[in-house]
């Protein structure tokens, strides 16, 4: 056994993906002995004539569009998650509807601005608005950090896949952009982009400076920070999360609505809540240290998620809308940014936020004070304790924070917001771009037939099948921003900035009593 690992870890030395995608789909098969491994690609071709049959499409595309699913459950539920090669019940020639995204439909004018965060567009897009445009040398030199490549050319939209993303995060973020394409049919103008789906960024804006330095790649992920230019996007949790049964934003937004009527603020545990997986950062371990004994009651509230006991169990002790007990709700980052913001601010709790490093497309405009709590990296447990305290004695003021945190969510992360956001961050973006986008040779095309046919099953199919957009809409994108001049920046920066540290000073001063 210890030679077979050894041999599977020279394997990586090829590289990193090539060594999971040998070691978590064909070595299981190959262990198994030669007469199954022959008898495994035998029926793999089978399955793949067959289906080149009933679809008219040759064995070499149904190869490359069978190159997009996993061969293996997803570890957390076979059940929920596999997603098996199953391209034969629709036409892959005929399957998508293309004049759903080319109907020529007549729309009102929208009377509404987009909310506040939109502005942070421009400044995503700034590096290369400030020279003078995108190349296709710049798009093509992010390839080796992306997951995929996705185009749309002449209103649809193709799918060059890199590598495997983690989950099943490609797949809705492939998803969510079809359903804007169905929202707003034949509006998204003709574009290219390269996205990675990991959780941190690795545009490093320093690596970029200078006179004679080259252009940085633009490349779409779901957060960055003040020291990088990865472009920032709606991550796949919109969408739904079928690993960890967490449902699309549109129905959960609503289900967490009802249920904070069902518990007043009053009503709630005086405590911090915070559960989640401790091991993805070190803040979150430190947090672990805040944990009540009989010694110490930092009035914090701390648990574990175990999320594969949860599977096992039917995700029965994971149910967000029930976890709105409590005053107050703690949002700590894990490797990067982490989706769980938007569903701790939507508890009507005051949101504890420790000191983010990233952030996605919305939280630059949350403020101190006003969305949320800041609570500093030192001193972590002291400063979580002295926050409920002071919200404990201070109730009306803990209580409009909880209530605007969560107003923030609820209405301007509502989901037309969200699909307003994309739409507008991609027409930016394309207007940037210095030439026309070609279809690759290898990129295939995707419509909403296709994902529902070759990636729907089980709880993903059922998420799919809700989030789908059926009619476009009636109205128009609501009405972009303007972009931020230096003084409006640094008035908001400044803003920000002065209100976090007058939580510090009355920290400070409780200290000192």
């Amino acid at each position: 056994m210890a030679e077979n690992k050894k041999s599977l870890q020279s394997v990586s030395s090829v590289s990193p993906e090539a060594y999971r995608h040998f070691s978590e789909t064909i070595w299981p098969v190959l262990k198994k002995g030669p007469f199954k491994t022959v008898l495994f690609f035998l029926l793999l071709f089978v399955a793949a004539h067959i289906a080149s049959l009933w679809t008219n499409t040759s064995l070499t595309d149904v190869a490359v569009l069978s190159s997009f699913l996993p061969f293996k459950s997803l570890k957390q539920s076979a059940e929920i998650l596999e997603f098996p090669f199953n391209c034969s019940n629709i036409d892959l020639t005929k399957g998508c509807s293309s004049g759903t995204y080319h109907h020529n439909h007549t729309s009102s004018p929208s009377d509404e601005e987009c909310p506040h965060y939109f502005r942070w567009i421009h400044e995503n897009l700034r590096p290369w608005k400030d020279r003078g445009g995108i190349t296709r040398d710049m798009v093509e030199r992010a390839k080796p950090m992306a997951n995929f490549r996705l185009l749309i050319v002449n209103g649809t939209m193709y799918v060059e896949r890199y590598s495997r993303a983690f989950q099943t995060r490609d797949v809705f973020t492939w998803w969510g952009i079809l359903q804007l394409m169905r929202r707003y049919p034949g509006r998204l103008p003709d574009l290219d982009l390269m996205f990675h789906c990991g959780d941190k960024p690795v545009i490093r804006s320093d690596d970029y400076k200078g006179l004679f330095a080259l252009a940085p790649p633009p490349l779409f992920r779901y957060c960055a920070n003040d020291s990088t230019l990865d472009i920032v996007f709606p991550d796949w949790s919109f969408w739904g999360w079928p690993e960890v049964n967490i449902k699309p934003w549109g129905r959960l937004s609503k289900q967490l609505m009802e249920a904070n009527k069902m518990m007043i603020w009053s009503k709630r545990e005086p405590y911090a809540h915070w559960k989640g997986n401790p091991e993805t950062s070190e803040n979150r371990r430190h947090l672990m240290k805040c944990k009540s004994s009989h010694n110490q009651d930092w009035n914090a509230r701390i648990y574990v998620q175990d999320w594969e006991k949860e599977a096992r169990e039917g995700f029965k002790n994971s149910d967000l809308t029930k976890q709105c007990i409590h005053r107050y709700k703690i949002y700590v980052e894990g490797r990067g940014w982490s989706v769980s913001e938007k569903y701790i601010l939507a508890c009507n709790s005051m949101a504890l936020v420790v000191k983010p490093g990233y952030y996605d497309f919305f939280s630059r405009s949350l403020m101190p004070l006003k969305h949320y709590w800041p609570i500093k990296e030192q001193k972590l447990c002291r400063s979580i304790k002295f926050a409920v305290d002071f919200g404990n004695s201070h109730h009306p003021l803990a209580k409009e924070i909880g209530n605007l945190g969560s107003k923030f969510v609820q209405e301007e992360l509502k989901m037309e917001n969200v699909y307003d956001y994309m739409f507008h961050l991609l027409n930016e973006y394309s207007k940037l771009l210095m030439y026309k986008p070609t279809v690759p040779q290898k990129a295939v095309e995707f419509c909403s037939e296709v994902m529902m046919g070759c990636f729907g099953s089980g709880l993903a199919k059922q998420f799919m099948k809700e989030t789908m957009v059926m009619t476009p809409s009636n109205t128009e994108p609501c009405t972009m921003p303007p972009p931020f001049n230096s003084t409006t920046l640094h008035a908001f920066l400044e803003k920000k900035e002065n209100q976090t540290k007058e939580v510090e000073t009355w920290e400070k001063q409780n200290r000192q009593l």
